[in-house]
């Protein structure tokens, strides 16, 4: 399947959206999932330690989300072939700013969702504990053992 073509408005808004999701995924996992932890501690040292601004930029690029998109963006067009609006270099060139600014906004919802998923953990946590703690000073009480508030 190729790409559609300028004259296609809405297959390429519909390419773009769905373009934009494995350039956020692989940025994201990258820059901050366990599996690349090791690569990414790595890069996050020679970022701060290298002598050579370049090798410095070129190792934070791999710790930052955003400034990953753009390459993954970038890799992503190559591929594709995709280009939005305009059939030319220009069409290359607004694909690419799209695609960086739709990957960056659903990075942007899925940390926000990973931040609500764990707040909402912890408090059933928390719950789940208050109650454990709670049938057991019950329990306690009824069988006239002392419970740890009163020792």
């Amino acid at each position: 399947m190729h790409p559609p073509t300028s004259e296609h408005v809405w297959q390429q808004v519909v390419w773009l959206f769905v373009l934009a999701i494995p350039v956020g995924c692989l940025a994201w996992t990258v820059t901050h999932e366990e599996v690349f932890r090791e690569p990414r501690e790595y890069c996050r040292r020679c970022s701060k330690s290298c002598q050579n601004a370049a090798a410095r930029k070129f190792f934070y690029l791999f710790t930052c989300e955003y400034c990953f998109s753009h390459y993954v963006t970038a890799l992503f067009l190559v591929i594709t072939r995709f280009r939005l609006l305009l059939d030319d270099w220009r069409g290359y060139l607004l694909s690419f700013f799209a695609t960086v600014f739709l990957a960056n906004i659903y990075m942007s919802l899925y940390s926000r969702l990973r931040v609500d998923i764990r707040s909402e953990r912890a408090a059933a946590d928390l719950k789940e504990t208050e109650r454990k703690e709670r049938e057991l000073a019950v329990e306690q009480s009824t069988s006239g053992t002392p419970t740890r508030d009163a020792a």
